[in-house]
């Protein structure tokens, strides 16, 4: 059984180097996260929501945290992603360079909000495939937002943070193919809904991928496609429809894992057991976080580590909005 998970545990900080120490000290939502890891037992944890640095310093940390509270992780792997990443022009258009909104993906400052994975199995980070220089502009059927000139095209990437795909060696020989995405909330934008095209065509580029027409070789069989797409398929804002078309394609499977909050939302117009999410203060709880493996693997199980009461709920509350989704495959 290999148990594979998703979780944007609030790993981002204001400024760089702030990870590092949080996690250097001890932070109480450091501790939190730790034990929400421990509690979700995972071979391999995809993060996202956490900050980047060149050299890993932060995810070795984490690691090293981790093999102490008896969950080692000796294997990680990162790419820096598109989040911070200069652009060299006004992107949102208010008359001032140099910005968050200006970057290639939203960011103060270069890593803000990666992805990164911690891995019981070895990784084979020498064949990974990065794609967080593909231009927006090279998509096939790309919904550029209107305002978007031809020089900034030129320049402006799809991804916002990262995308990429990398293999783990399984157990008994042969190797898992995951491709890891966070895609950019569809809000905090204008008229020119440049946030909720973006968040499309992030996840239509899977499907691009799934379908040979980008400039990379479609993945090889088994597969997993998982990670934040920053959407519900069913509640929120945004245009769901890439989303939708992921989730019912054939060659996908989605298990939809089920939390045990027991949480209602009165508004929503989806299955609130399938949130993995939870804004009180806004949309309320909606399911953004996703774990969509190959039509080919055998799913054993699947889940949203979200109790409704005891120690661990309170654990989980205090980590982060968001909670771990996690699928259990049965390898032959």
């Amino acid at each position: 059984m290999l148990r594979l998970a998703t979780w944007n545990a609030d790993l981002g900080r204001d400024g760089p180097g702030l990870l590092v120490e949080d996690i250097a000290e001890g932070a109480p939502q450091i501790a939190a996260v730790v034990q929400g890891v421990v509690a979700l037992d995972a071979d391999v944890l995809l993060l996202t929501g956490i900050n980047h640095d060149a050299r890993l310093v932060a995810m070795s940390l984490l690691a090293d945290r981790l093999a102490e509270a008896g969950a080692p992780y000796p294997y990680r792997f990162a790419l820096p992603g598109n989040s911070g990443l200069p652009s060299g022009f006004d992107l949102n258009h208010d008359g001032r360079m140099g910005g968050p909104r200006d970057a290639i993906g939203y960011g103060r400052f270069l890593g803000e909000e990666g992805v990164a994975l911690l891995s019981r199995l070895p990784i084979r980070s020498d064949a990974a495939q990065d794609y967080a220089a593909f231009l927006w502009a090279d998509l096939p059927g790309a919904l550029l937002p209107p305002d978007l000139t031809g020089a900034e095209a030129a320049v402006q990437r799809l991804h916002s943070s990262s995308a990429w795909q990398v293999a783990v060696e399984l157990p008994g020989g042969g190797d898992l193919a995951l491709m890891a995405y966070s895609a950019t909330p569809p809000v905090f934008d204008g008229p020119e809904d440049r946030n909720g095209r973006r968040n499309h065509d992030e996840s239509a580029f899977w499907l691009r991928m799934l379908d040979g027409s980008l400039p990379f070789a479609p993945p090889k069989a088994p597969f997993v496609l998982l990670g934040e797409a920053g959407l519900d398929p069913a509640d929120g804002e945004g245009r769901p429809a890439a989303l939708r078309a992921l989730l019912a394609d054939p060659r996908l499977q989605d298990p939809r894992p089920q939390n045990d909050s027991g949480h209602h939302d009165p508004g929503h117009r989806g299955d609130p057991r399938l949130d993995t999410v939870l804004y009180p203060d806004g949309p309320g709880g909606m399911r953004v976080d996703y774990i969509l493996p190959s039509a080919d693997l055998k799913v054993a199980g699947a889940g949203v580590l979200w109790p409704a009461q005891g120690p661990l709920a309170d654990t989980l509350a205090r980590a982060a909005r968001h909670r771990p989704v996690w699928v259990d495959l049965d390898l032959p």
